[in-house]
């Protein structure tokens, strides 16, 4: 799934951080070629994975870290980015959360954030990690197959 840059940020579990990586992310994904609208979508699907990672997966234990990593995809069939975003925590069953869109579920005020990653982005996946906890791996692909990574 990866070719072309990477980029990989590790931070302590810390919210303080979300901004910075917003920057990160936004900067590769112009980058990449993402038009602004994907940029946002993007922007909200990693927000919601940093925030898993530091409250769900590390337990907000600032001396657990949050790894972050941007790649941008080129001579793919579609070009675009690749971000993988993972903890140090003891891991989840992907498959026990709870489906928020279930009516028992609807007024709750947690649980909607895997379901905006997933349809904000083009593909997404959970696995473990040999080091411990999980990785998200999320794609955004570029809608114009004509455009072209930017160079600074």
């Amino acid at each position: 799934m990866t070719s072309g840059n990477t980029v990989r940020v590790d931070f302590h579990s810390s919210l303080e951080m979300l901004d910075l990586i917003q920057l990160v992310s936004d900067h590769i994904g112009r980058r990449a070629g993402l038009d602004e609208e994907a940029l946002h979508w993007v922007g909200v699907a990693l927000r919601e994975s940093v925030i898993n990672a530091i409250k769900h997966g590390n337990c907000s234990d600032v001396r657990k870290r949050v790894h972050v990593e941007f790649t941008v995809l080129q001579g793919d069939a579609v070009p675009g980015l690749a971000i993988r975003v993972r903890d140090e925590g003891c891991g989840f069953d992907p498959s026990t959360i709870a489906d928020p869109l279930k009516q028992e579920n609807l007024l709750k005020s947690t649980g909607r954030g895997i379901l905006m990653m997933r349809s904000f982005m083009d593909e997404m996946t959970f696995q473990r990690t040999a080091e411990g906890g999980m990785e998200v791996r999320m794609l955004k692909r570029r809608d114009n197959a004509e455009c072209r990574i930017v160079n600074d």
